[in-house]
Parts: C-alpha cells; sequence; structure tokens
C-alpha cells in the first residue's frame, strides 16, 4: 500500500532506495556514451576524486561484464563489479554493480544520455536493494558526493577529447 500511496504522489515506489545524480556536460552524447562503455576510456576518469581504476577484465555488451578494482588515495584497494544488463547505443546503460559476482548487496543503475543542445544530460539513477543499504551508501561510503565527483571527472575527460577532437 504504501508504495501505491508513493507512486500516486508521483514519487517511485523506490524512491527511499534511489540515489539519483545528473550532470550537463559540454560533449556531444555519442562521445560521452562512448567513454562510459569502451574500457581504454573507463580507466582515464571512474571514480570519485583521488581514486584509480585497473581493470581485470571487461566486456560490454549485454550480459557483459567489467571485474575491475577501486584503488582509494588511502591505499585501500575496493573490488568492484558491473555487469551489463540492457544496452541501448547511445542512449541508455542498465546495469548491476556490487563487490563480486554473488554480492547480494549488489544494485541496479540506470544511465541515460539525452542531447541538451550540443551538450549531453547525464543521469545516474542507482536503486539499492534496501532502503538501509541506500542509508548506508550514503552515510559511510558518501555515494551521493562520490557520484557527483565521478561525472565531474567524465565531464572533464570527455570535454578534453571534444576539445583534442575539434583542434585535431
Amino acid at each position: 500500500m504504501a508504495g501505491a500511496r508513493q507512486e500516486a504522489r508521483g514519487e517511485p515506489a523506490t524512491a527511499d532506495r534511489e540515489i539519483v545524480v545528473s550532470r550537463v556536460i559540454d560533449a556531444p552524447r555519442e562521445l560521452v556514451f562512448e567513454a562510459f562503455t569502451e574500457v581504454r576510456h573507463l580507466s582515464r576518469w571512474w571514480g570519485p576524486e583521488g581514486f584509480t581504476t585497473t581493470t581485470r577484465s571487461f566486456e560490454f555488451r549485454e550480459g557483459g561484464e567489467w571485474d575491475f578494482v577501486l584503488h582509494g588515495p588511502d591505499g585501500t584497494d575496493y573490488s568492484e563489479w558491473i555487469r551489463w544488463l540492457r544496452i541501448a547505443t547511445p542512449e541508455r546503460i542498465e546495469l548491476l554493480h556490487g563487490e563480486s559476482r554473488d554480492d547480494p548487496n549488489a544494485f541496479e543503475s540506470v544511465l541515460t544520455f539525452a542531447p541538451d543542445g550540443t551538450a549531453t544530460r547525464i543521469v545516474m539513477r542507482t536503486v539499492f536493494p534496501t532502503k538501509e543499504l541506500r542509508d548506508e551508501a550514503v552515510e559511510k561510503y558518501h555515494a551521493i558526493e562520490g557520484g557527483q565527483q565521478t561525472l565531474s571527472s567524465l565531464a572533464d575527460y570527455v570535454t578534453d577529447l571534444a576539445r583534442k577532437g575539434a583542434e585535431g
């Protein structure tokens, strides 16, 4: 019943389990999408400020996986895993993200890439299995700030690529 009441007010039933982060990036949608889907780009910008990424394996296709390590600025390594669930080039990616393939706390994210004039609006909507896991991600792991920093890194990387492409 609570879910039905939320829907009636215009909020999705998952609102208490969601994090939504968005950004307008001054680059064409195809380039922003490519930076999110090719491993040669991902390792250059993925993660919050101060983090670096090492890819163990990568296969961008529906059902494919990305196995990687995020290296924190304090030297802590975080094993990460993503399965690409649905891909609609260049407008949408749905994925499952956890620490490993069998992570019971893995969460789903939907990324949309929409033209915004000559720029691209990217929206990253993440839904956690429970409100408690969402709250832990926000409070303990600073997921909202981390998501904003990650999209900022993407924006910096892609606008630099677009500028170099226009110069070249």
